[in-house]
């Protein structure tokens, strides 16, 4: 029996680029995804869950003071690149997720796969 675990399948990519793309760039991407989506399936991963997430100059960032919060708008960090959407995949087979993440890494567009804390205490 082999053990699944649960990873963050982060997408960092350039904002600039993709809020200027063409619709039919926006089409290629709608494509890639499915395609990812396909493919993860095909092959025994299991998506539970997943967002685009929109520009970062709508976040809102909070900052611990120590002697309270802040709230300020914008990114976390300056910088073309930023996350622009994740999934979260269960599996048991790290090397063929990377593989098949391969998909989604185009167009300069840099994942990141890192697993999840299990916090369940062994019921997952």
């Amino acid at each position: 029996m082999s053990t699944s675990t649960e990873y963050a399948v982060l997408i960092v990519g350039d904002e600039a680029s993709y809020q200027t793309a063409t619709p039919e760039e926006h089409a290629e991407v709608m494509q890639r995804h499915m395609e990812f989506a396909r493919l993860l399936a095909e092959r025994g991963h299991t998506v539970t869950a997943g967002a685009e997430l929109t520009a970062s100059t709508t976040a809102r960032v909070l900052r611990d003071t120590g002697a309270g919060h802040t709230v300020t708008d914008g990114p976390f960090a300056e910088g073309a690149e930023q996350l622009g959407g994740f999934y979260t995949v269960r599996t048991s087979d790290l090397d063929d997720l990377v593989e098949v993440c391969k998909v989604l890494a185009v167009g300069g567009d840099t994942i990141e796969i890192r697993a999840c804390v299990d916090h369940s205490g062994g019921e997952s």
